[in-house]
């Protein structure tokens, strides 16, 4: 009896399992719709801003403009440090997710310390903040306050401080590995030079398609601030809905895991249980047939 006792007690222990991943896949997938709302809700004015840059931006408009310039390497003068942005989640329990991203940020900081350059790492999420300070790297900056619904307000708070400083030559690049939200089950990590800006692809100056006042440079003077703040914005947003995405996936996965095992701890029961109960029957008969003997 032993035995069946603690099968019950595995069986209800999965049981008990079951129904907090069952529920834990049912918000999660409750926060993806929002999540996904928000992402849907991001891109026409992203890409709305990076049509006008991409009209707007000529090679002398380049030169003009910090944020546009690309500083010489670091072997001819240039400026020594780069700066990376992860963004990561503040919970796990989302299979992969962070463990991916925490990879593409490493891949990315060897890249750039393999040019020379010293890297400044800038983790937003607690996930991503605590592997690197398990592993003794320092962070230039560490942020625990952003969680699952990013504002532009926390996008211009990470990346204001980057500006200045990539603006005054002290820093060569600043990239930004994130969670690119492709669907629920496709969230690949991404990583996105945010600086120097790159004139998005498809325009070539064609100024002429606008009327510009006061004129392109004063324009280009406030959209390129802003195009790096909703660059980060949308990538947090992005990054928001690919976690409820890897959540949803690991937690059905989970549940139909415990599933599947209580099949199995059912039918070992049974099988004890009918085993034991055999057994009974036979030692009963036995006793019977004894006394009549």
């Amino acid at each position: 009896m032993a035995k069946g006792r603690q099968l019950k007690g595995r069986i209800r222990s999965v049981q008990n399992t079951r129904k907090i991943t069952r529920t834990m896949e049912l918000v999660a997938t409750s926060k993806l719709k929002r999540a996904q709302d928000r992402v849907v809700g991001a891109r026409p004015y992203a890409e709305a801003l990076a049509t006008v840059i991409a009209d707007l931006s000529t090679p002398e408009l380049a030169e003009r403009f910090p944020l546009l310039r690309r500083p010489r390497p670091a072997a001819q003068g240039g400026p020594a440090r780069a700066a990376v942005v992860l963004l990561t989640s503040n919970r796990g329990l989302a299979g992969a997710f962070n463990a991916n991203l925490i990879k593409a940020a490493q891949a990315r900081i060897e890249a750039l310390e393999a040019e020379g350059l010293t890297v400044d790492l800038h983790a937003v999420g607690k996930k991503g903040i605590g592997y690197f300070k398990y592993i003794g790297r320092a962070l230039a900056t560490d942020r625990q306050d952003v969680g699952d619904k990013p504002t532009p307000e926390h996008a211009e708070s990470v990346v204001t401080g980057l500006m200045e400083a990539f603006a005054a030559g002290r820093i060569a690049s600043v990239d930004l590995v994130y969670a690119r939200f492709v669907s629920a089950l496709t969230t690949p990590p991404t990583t996105l030079r945010i600086l120097p800006v790159a004139a998005p692809e498809g325009g070539e100056g064609r100024t002429a398609a606008y009327l510009l006042r006061p004129n392109a440079e004063a324009i280009l003077e406030r959209l390129l601030p802003l195009y790096v703040r909703n660059q980060v914005f949308r990538g947090m947003v992005e990054t928001a809905a690919a976690e409820h995405g890897a959540r949803r996936t690991a937690m059905k996965n989970a549940t139909d895991n415990a599933g599947e095992i209580l099949d199995v701890l059912r039918r070992t029961y049974n099988k004890q249980r009918q085993a034991q109960i055999t057994q009974e029957i036979a030692e009963i008969v036995g006793g019977a047939a004894a006394l009549e003997g």
